[in-house]
């Protein structure tokens, strides 16, 4: 018989002999269907787009054919960024790029690595280069004190306390400050003033305004001799959208300009969105939308198009709406008006929603109700939480627990759940005890709750784990691939999945060998 210490050994020889398969693990490829296509032997698999693939095993990293068959090594340990169209890898010395097509662009060497479309820009210590995939050419830039490209693939680069843009036809010029943002055009500043400069990096606009800064968009807002300005850019000269004498005030992304003093327009990027008399206040409650208040003690809601609330007396306030309907309050309490600022739903409650659906949430006191566009109540405020309506259902909470109610404010599940979840297929993902379960748009159960997770790819598959073993099935429950694996990647641009087999060791036993003969007496 063997001795302990003998198997022991003889086990940890078999393990050291076994080839590099053991350390990785089976890929099956099957249909959407669930039929086998083919197999593969890789530690990890990922899919990073439509058109990449990539696999890990112990020879290193690949991008793999849509049947996993290996097509470019990638040269690295882990997959460090996927930034559409390169793929930044990860080595022992650094970061390289590869294109999405398999062309390595940078060799795994740098401490960073700033993309664009057709560029790339590497960084070393406090060297730059920069690879230009239409010329495939990598330039030194050489050490700088910083570099950026920017969205719209222009190069800025900082040396000396000035700015620069390499890629212009003035690569040298220096400037005080060059300012990437939303837009497609930069802020420049020279000592002669602000300009604006366009993605060639020529100026559209001349260094000559005392005082500018970008807006929104393509908009600067500026200050020159005494004029306010409102400026758009353009491919070949900037125009002048509005200019005035009168003081504009810009606090955000609200403009108002003040005729002798007094608030007469609310201004937008290009020009005047209100010209009023009488204005007291403007406040900007929402994107491009704005509670006006008049020195009559009128309120009202304007939008980007004109006034989505006429103003009115007897509103302290207005919110954004839907459905024609518009939260407003009076006196310290909240109801609904409609277009022409009359009152559809007294002032009555502590607190609304907005309506969805005809429907919506009131407060009284601390807990929810629901209220219909009629004023009639359809539920009584016994909710700490309720969501807006969406396709006939709304989801809302009590001690800690979630329930769906219906239109009529009925509970569809009586018994609450952990945590519901409304998915974009139209399923309510549910927890409750730490397992999931899936529900239909009308809260019919679909999976019972015993799984660890449920991931819906679309409405025919969904990807399940439970008991730490993975497969997928349908919306009937039927199994395409039984729950009974490591890892199920979906793979739709392939249309199909890769499934990943649980890890199995091989081990060799080893007897001790039997040499000689036995001792007499041995027993």
């Amino acid at each position: 018989m063997t001795s302990p210490p003998v198997r022991l050994l003889l086990l940890a020889s078999a393990f050291l002999l076994c080839t590099n398969d053991l350390f990785s693990q089976t890929w099956e490829v099957y249909d959407l269907q669930g039929k086998l296509k083919s197999r593969a032997i890789y530690d990890r698999i990922e899919i990073l787009g439509e058109t990449v693939i990539v696999g890990k095993s112990e020879s290193g990293l690949t991008m793999l054919s849509p049947d996993l068959k290996p097509m470019v090594d990638l040269k690295g340990e882990q997959i460090y960024q996927y930034l559409a169209p390169w793929i930044l890898v990860k080595g022992p010395n650094g970061i390289g790029a590869f294109h999405e097509y398999g062309q390595q662009a940078l060799d795994l060497e740098y401490e960073e690595i700033q993309t664009y479309i057709s560029m790339l820009l590497g960084k070393k210590g406090g060297a730059y280069w920069l690879y230009d995939k239409g010329k495939n050419k990598t330039t030194a830039l050489g050490t700088l004190d910083g570099a950026k490209l920017t969205k719209n693939g222009q190069l800025i680069t900082q040396r000396g306390g000035s700015y620069f843009l390499p890629l212009s036809s003035d690569p040298e010029h220096p400037y005080q400050l060059l300012e990437e943002n939303d837009g497609d055009y930069l802020l420049a500043k020279e000592s002669t003033g602000f300009g604006i400069i366009n993605l060639e990096g020529d100026y559209v606009m001349d260094p000559v305004v005392a005082r500018l800064e970008h807006t929104r968009g393509d908009y600067f807002y500026g200050f020159d001799e005494s004029q306010y300005l409102l400026i758009k850019g353009d491919l070949l000269k900037s125009d002048v959208a509005y200019n005035s004498y009168h003081r504009i005030s810009k606090e955000g992304d609200l403009m108002l300009e003040y005729i002798h003093g007094k608030l007469r327009r609310v201004m937008e990027e290009d020009g005047i969105l209100l010209d009023a008399v009488g204005m007291e206040s403007v406040q900007l409650i929402g994107e491009e939308l704005y509670t006006v208040k008049f020195r009559e003690n009128k309120t009202g809601l304007l939008g980007k198009k004109g006034w989505q609330v006429q103003p009115s007396l007897g509103l302290d306030w207005i919110k954004a709406g839907n459905e024609g309907l518009f939260p407003a309050g009076r006196d310290g309490m909240s109801g609904f008006v409609n277009a022409s600022g009359t009152w559809v739903i007294e002032p009555k409650y502590a607190e609304t929603g907005i309506f969805s659906e005809q429907i919506s949430k009131y407060r009284n006191g601390g807990t929810w109700g629901l209220i219909g566009t009629d004023g009639r109540i359809i539920s009584d405020t016994k909710w700490d939480q309720i969501k807006d309506f969406s396709a006939g259902i709304a989801i809302a909470n009590s001690a800690g627990q979630f329930y769906l109610l219906n239109k009529s404010g009925e509970v569809l599940n009586e018994s609450g759940f952990d945590r519901i979840c409304r998915l974009k297929e139209g399923f309510f993902l549910v927890e409750k005890g730490g397992k999931q379960g899936l529900l239909d748009n009308m809260g019919t159960v679909l999976l019972p709750i015993e799984f660890e997770n449920i991931q819906v790819e679309n409405p025919n598959i969904m990807i399940v784990k439970r008991d730490g073993l993975t497969g997928a099935m349908n919306l009937n429950g039927d199994v395409i691939i039984p729950v009974n694996y490591q890892e199920i990647v979906a793979d739709w641009t392939g249309k199909q999945l890769l499934v990943k087999e649980l890890y199995k060791p091989v081990i060799i036993l080893a007897e001790e060998p039997i040499s000689g003969k036995r001792k007499k007496g041995a027993n």
